[in-house]
């Protein structure tokens, strides 16, 4: 992954003339990335601990979400990871890069799909098929929304997604600061990307600390 990234700035061209089209376009990048973290913010707001969905040191599941965005789409986490990808590979404009990182993410979350949902059909049986049989995996089909069983928690939304945006921004703002050197041979940044860097990272300490020094985000059983 590091050596696609690494051809992609290598040959990273903006695509228009305009200063303030390119501008356009990455802040469109960045919208389209931040709205992949929108849809795991909404989703993981919803949910109880040690259900479907919040594993992330091996299979656990006490209960199975079949509510809220787990009624749209069986994998919401993994649709707004691809989104986040997505707006990111546009943002290298090249269209063998955004290629290719669709067709890793395609091959590389189809087998955790399928470990994932095995562990959960041996575990919930004739729920998880009847589930599975009417939610599509990453294509969400809107009309199946079921409000969710637990009102947001907002919170909980924090604690798990603030490390996310601030990797977003980072990410975006290393990119164009390497477009710069690759394209004038010089780390030349527009300073809208040096105000969100600060932000994101002022944002990012200041919710860390809360996180780990104070009760202010504790959450009952979210």
């Amino acid at each position: 992954m590091a050596v696609l990234f690494i051809l992609a700035v290598a040959h990273f061209r903006y695509p228009f003339a305009n200063h303030g089209l390119d501008l356009a376009w990455d802040a469109g990048c960045l919208a389209m990335a931040l709205l992949g973290q929108v849809v795991r913010f909404f989703t993981v707001g919803f949910v109880p601990r040690g259900t479907s969905g919040r594993n992330t040191r091996g299979q656990v599941a006490d209960t199975l979400n079949t509510t809220g965005m787990y009624a749209v789409v069986r994998n919401p986490i993994y649709l707004g990871n691809f989104i986040i990808w997505f707006g990111l590979s546009l943002f290298m404009k090249s269209v063998w890069f955004t290629t290719v990182i669709s067709l890793f993410f395609t091959i590389f979350y189809e087998r955790i799909i399928f470990r994932e949902e095995a562990f959960l059909r041996d575990k919930f049986g004739d729920a998880f098929l009847q589930w599975a049989e009417k939610t599509p995996a990453m294509i969400p089909r809107f009309k199946n929304w079921r409000p969710p069983s637990l009102p947001f928690s907002f919170k909980s939304a924090i604690n798990r997604e603030y490390g996310t945006f601030f990797a977003i921004i980072t990410t975006f703002t290393v990119l164009e600061l390497l477009a710069g050197l690759f394209n004038y041979g010089t780390l030349r940044i527009d300073a809208i990307w040096v105000k969100l860097f600060i932000f994101s990272g002022i944002l990012y300490l200041t919710i860390r600390y809360l996180k780990k020094k104070t009760k202010v985000l504790a959450t009952d059983n979210r």
